[in-house]
């Protein structure tokens, strides 16, 4: 006989199998008892989470002829028709593959039939969000009033893309993702039953790899068997089937990136890339590792959230104290960056090795929480003595032209009156502008052009050239926005400076000659 996956093998058969949706079972269950039935039901919720499963057993339930205790019996012959994927009565139908008009046809045609046995009809639509408009209109009469012989279950797991006629005609049950301890209990049971032997925490890595499904986690336990075949399953083996890595492993690495050790950090990545670990699983589980971090920085009872043994909670702890939480986001923040980007790279390993040298040079970037970075670490250095300040005889010691200040360049003696009116209200303009366009126009020097129009001078390269290229239409945009507060076209010339000297230091910055205290205009 043919092997039979895990997760088919033991699909549970009857309600008290059903872990972690005791809501939705206890509900269901009285709704039987009682007869209290309802004619269409929703359930939805991510995958592997038992909506099928549930639809099954609620179908078997409803027609069992010795039901107990609102469960199916599992004996009688429509149970086991039913188990069997036998009977006429239940009918499964995939919308993704179903989708058309010409399919709910067929069903408004096949529910005008009583069942052949049995007291109900059940038809288990899944995916139903994958139907046309055009099959959700047809179906909404007969989903609001079918015969009383017929139930209709509908699963999906993108319930926004139900409309909301079909909503407002079936009972919604959210499925809940399953906690790891619920997963890891079922797991160990079953593996008592298979006889194999596992490691505990092998288990609870593998309920949580399963991201809530307790379909995933039984396929990914089912490939770590596989692979040591006859062998105990331990931690390791399974770090190794799912290429994932050990949190000392991470530990070590965050350590390396907070010392500034490029080679290390680079090392340490090199060594995982030997053993063949998953590059896109290792990003997503540093991320997770540095998140687990940051909540233990942020409350001083957050452990109770933390899914983990003490003597990992103490390693935490210490390494939470070695990072500022500034820091700690601008870590996550890179790495969740390149997560999205890395699912679709060709060249994984070099995006990989980007990130790591930009958590270990904070210099690379300029947002706000690089910038407090690298002068937490120019104090340091300063007491420590590894940055000494120049002594002042050294100062009196260099050339007199290397002393002489550089003298700032005149103000204009007169401002068009357009401009005057457009620098009173320079920073509620930019900040209308919005996005990347309002980022780049603040490292711009506003000044004044030799033929009176408005001039905007760039040290930033990557600003000038995003700005003079007019992306995504962003300066006429910005023109737009000169025009509707002066009520006038006005000119704006951009110019990208090259002086060896900064923009401020090369020509007047209007900014200066604005008292910017004065009330600005609302719009």
């Amino acid at each position: 006989m043919s092997y039979t996956a895990l997760y088919r093998k033991f699909r549970p058969q009857e309600f008290e199998d059903v872990k972690g949706q005791e809501h939705i079972v206890t509900t269901l269950k009285n709704q039987i008892k009682a007869d209290r039935i309802g004619h269409a039901y929703l359930f939805c919720g991510t995958r592997g989470t038992g909506k099928t499963t549930v639809a099954k057993i609620f179908a078997k339930a409803v027609n069992c002829e010795h039901p107990v205790d609102g469960s199916p019996c599992g004996e009688c012959p429509v149970c086991q028709g039913i188990a069997a994927g036998t009977s006429m009565n239940v009918i499964e139908i995939d919308a993704a593959s179903n989708n058309g008009v010409d399919n709910i046809r067929q069903i408004r045609e096949e529910v005008a039939y009583r069942p052949t046995e049995g007291k109900f009809k059940v038809y288990i639509i899944d995916e139903v969000h994958m139907l046309s408009a055009g099959a959700f209109n047809a179906l909404l009469k007969t989903l609001e009033e079918p015969p009383a012989y017929v139930i209709f279950i509908l699963a999906t797991t993108e319930v926004h893309k139900i409309p909301i006629t079909i909503l407002s005609r079936c009972q919604r049950y959210d499925f809940h993702r399953i906690s790891i301890d619920t997963i890891t209990d079922r797991l160990s049971e079953l593996m008592k039953t298979e006889q194999v032997e596992v490691e505990e925490r092998a288990l609870r890595y593998v309920a949580k790899a399963g991201d809530g499904s307790m379909r995933d986690a039984l396929s990914l336990l089912d490939q770590c068997i596989a692979f040591h075949l006859g062998e105990k399953l331990t931690y390791e083996n399974v770090l190794e089937v799912l290429g994932a890595v050990d949190t000392e492993i991470f530990s070590k690495l965050l350590r390396q990136v907070i010392d500034r050790d490029v080679v290390g950090a680079i090392r340490t990545v090199d060594n995982l890339v030997d053993e063949g670990r998953e590059l896109g699983q290792l990003v997503n589980d540093f991320t997770w590792y540095m998140r687990n971090l940051l909540l233990i920085q942020s409350a001083d009872d957050m452990e109770e959230v933390l899914d983990m043994s003490e003597e990992h909670l103490a390693a935490l702890r210490e390494e939470a104290a070695m990072v500022s939480q500034e820091t700690l986001i601008r870590y996550i923040r890179i790495f969740s960056e390149l997560g999205n980007q890395i699912k679709f790279a060709s060249q994984k390993r070099i995006l990989l090795e980007i990130a790591i040298i930009k958590l270990c040079k904070p210099q690379m970037e300029q947002d706000y929480s690089s910038l407090l970075e690298r002068m937490d670490e120019l104090e340091h250095k300063i007491e420590t003595g590894t940055v000494a300040a120049v002594p002042a005889s050294s100062v009196e010691s260099m050339p007199r032209k290397a002393q002489t200040p550089i003298e700032k360049p005149a103000l204009p003696k007169a401002v068009p009156d357009d401009i005057t009116q457009v620098m009173r209200n320079w920073k509620s303009i930019i900040s209308e502008s919005g996005g990347i366009t309002k980022q780049y126009l603040n490292r711009a020097v506003p000044s004044l052009g030799n033929a009176g129009e408005l001039l905007l001078v760039f040290d930033d390269a990557n600003a000038y050239s995003y700005l003079n290229e007019d992306k995504a239409g962003c300066m006429s945009m910005f023109r737009e926005l000169l025009e509707e507060r002066t009520g006038k076209k006005m000119e704006v010339v951009l110019h990208m400076n090259e002086s060896g000297r900064s923009a401020v230091e090369t020509v007047p910055d209007l900014r200066e000659i604005i008292n910017f205290d004065i009330e600005e205009e609302n719009f």
